[in-house]
């Protein structure tokens, strides 16, 4: 019976998030928090397998503690147990500080036959924390898989690449980052909530793993977007074709 990790991060709420009128900077002042939406599809998947192969689920998250405030909600949606990996030092981590963290507290506190990661988060979504953490594991690793099986030792999974889809068998150990498409995730309801509150939490803390972390990356500033369109309107023929190659070589598109 597969002994699961599912990974899930805290992270800021999109909706919350406004412009300061005039300006490109980003007002955070109001924003409220949740799981990422990847990451509610790792969990639901997590909680799938279980009932499918039976075995053990337990979820994984690194933060700050207030970040704490995601676990019930995570332990809602299927894991028997969790782990935060926490320091106030854990604030806006890059993807490579996450995979060491994580790796770290791993190889030190938890056993597994398979970790579920989000193909990326709701915030940075680099993609790279679930290959980052496997290499740093020595274990295989597949991305972008839409299903997954369990075979006595290994995970059969299909990936979805450009051209159609890839089925790859993987020897367990092994991690899995899936797609949206692969699952719909469950609302928690009321029982399932009451139930979150009385399963175990574990905090590993940075001293606890004895390691340093530095990032690989430094973020200097996040700015808002802006998009003008021009509305111009060219047709198929000869005549469109260069009035649309003068309109992009006036606006310094194309030389």
């Amino acid at each position: 019976m597969p002994r699961i990790i599912t990974c899930f991060k805290w992270v800021v709420d999109q909706a919350d998030i406004r412009v300061v009128p005039g300006t490109d900077e980003l007002s955070l002042d109001r924003v409220g928090y949740r799981i990422s939406e990847y990451d509610r599809n790792c969990l639901e998947e997590g909680a799938r397998l279980k009932e499918q192969y039976g075995g053990e689920v337990v979820g994984l998250t690194v933060g700050i503690p207030g970040a704490k405030k995601s676990i019930k909600d995570a332990l809602s949606r299927g894991p028997e147990k969790a782990y935060f990996v926490t320091d106030p030092s854990f604030s806006n981590l890059e993807p490579g500080q996450t995979a060491a963290i994580m790796a770290a507290a791993i190889s030190s506190q938890i056993e597994y036959d398979l970790i579920i990661c989000g193909e990326g988060s709701g915030d940075l979504y680099a993609q790279q924390v679930g290959p980052r953490l496997a290499e740093m594991l020595g274990i295989p690793c597949a991305v972008f898989v839409n299903k997954i099986e369990i075979k006595e030792k290994e995970a059969i999974v299909e990936c979805k690449v450009e051209d159609g889809v890839e089925v790859l068998a993987l020897p367990l150990p092994a991690l899995i980052t899936v797609l949206p498409d692969i699952n719909t995730p469950r609302v928690p309801g009321l029982k399932d909530t009451l139930a979150a509150g009385k399963k175990p939490v574990e905090e590993i803390t940075l001293q606890d793993l004895n390691k340093s972390f530095d990032p690989y990356l430094e973020t200097l500033n996040v700015r808002a977007t802006s998009m003008e369109r021009t509305c111009e309107k060219m047709d198929a023929g000869s005549e469109g074709i260069a009035k649309m190659v003068a309109v992009l070589t006036k606006a310094g598109v194309i030389s």
